[in-house]
């Protein structure tokens, strides 16, 4: 059990925190919870002061709507200013990394520096937008145990769905325990979000990229071309990591974020 805050917009957000220092937030994909950062929030303790909500919908906090990724963000900068932080590493991965666009997108001055995982910056594609609204119906008609056994293919690479079951049972089970109302309402969010290809030339803080080498639902290119829009951004490549690169291999992922992290601290 992590901790409850309320907002001034009366939304309840769970979060965990661990460490001290310089604070680094991290945000969880679709449909995740903050569960999924538990490899770093431990291994990352001597780097700062780590924090992981669950956005609106999802794991211990609040459903109630509105569901943007204006919504979210301003959730995150809600909970930043209930813990007293001006300023903090974002890190997102996934939908995690659209809710990090929006909020570079309308409050930059939190922003000390972005960690983009396995995610974005472009608009859904007509063929995205249909899939979204299929997995709307199954979430209706199926709940969320129906959406978790369609999504965890794609969360994870084939080489820890060939060596690690237990990994990938566990994300399923992530997955299955997600409220109804959260995924329907993350949907629709991804679905009405802006295309943030423009922003990537704005983004003027330091900016690690990591996606995982077998990831299919965010190809490396897509991190490429991310790498090539953001100025002075670093890629790096996960080997044998799918989708949800910090779980699948946290080792490398840990290695290196934590070297992004010092390289911060002692700049």
């Amino acid at each position: 059990m992590g901790d409850l805050v309320t907002l001034d917009s009366g939304i309840t957000l769970a979060y965990d925190e661990v460490g001290t220092g310089n604070p680094v937030v991290l945000l969880h994909g679709f449909p995740h919870n903050r569960s999924l950062w538990a490899p770093q929030t431990s291994a990352l303790i001597e780097h700062g002061r780590c924090i992981a909500p669950d956005l609106r919908g999802f794991g211990e906090s609040g459903r109630e709507g509105p569901y943007s990724m204006d919504q979210y963000a301003r959730d995150v900068a809600g909970l930043l200013e209930k813990l007293g932080v001006e300023k903090a590493v974002v890190g997102g991965l996934s939908m995690g990394g659209y809710v990090a666009f929006a909020l570079w997108r309308l409050r930059p001055d939190l922003v000390r520096a972005l960690v983009l995982a396995d995610t974005r910056p472009g608009a859904d594609s007509p063929e995205t937008r249909r899939k979204r609204l299929e997995t709307m119906a199954l979430a209706r008609e199926g709940g969320a145990g129906a959406v978790a056994n369609a999504q965890i293919t794609g969360m994870v690479g084939a080489t820890t769905r060939a060596q690690n079951p237990a990994l990938v049972d566990g994300l399923h089970q992530m997955l299955a325990s997600a409220p109804v109302e959260g995924i329907i309402g993350a949907l629709q969010a991804m679905m009405d979000r802006p295309d943030s290809t423009d922003l990537l030339p704005t983004i003027d803080v330091p900016t690690l990229i990591i996606v995982g080498e077998e990831d299919a639902l965010t190809p490396v290119k897509e991190s490429r071309a991310m790498h090539a829009a953001i100025p002075g951004s670093r890629l790096e490549v996960i080997p044998g990591a799918g989708h949800c690169s910090n779980l699948e291999k946290p080792a490398a992922f840990n290695h290196v974020l934590g070297e992004f992290l010092s390289a911060l601290n002692y700049a």
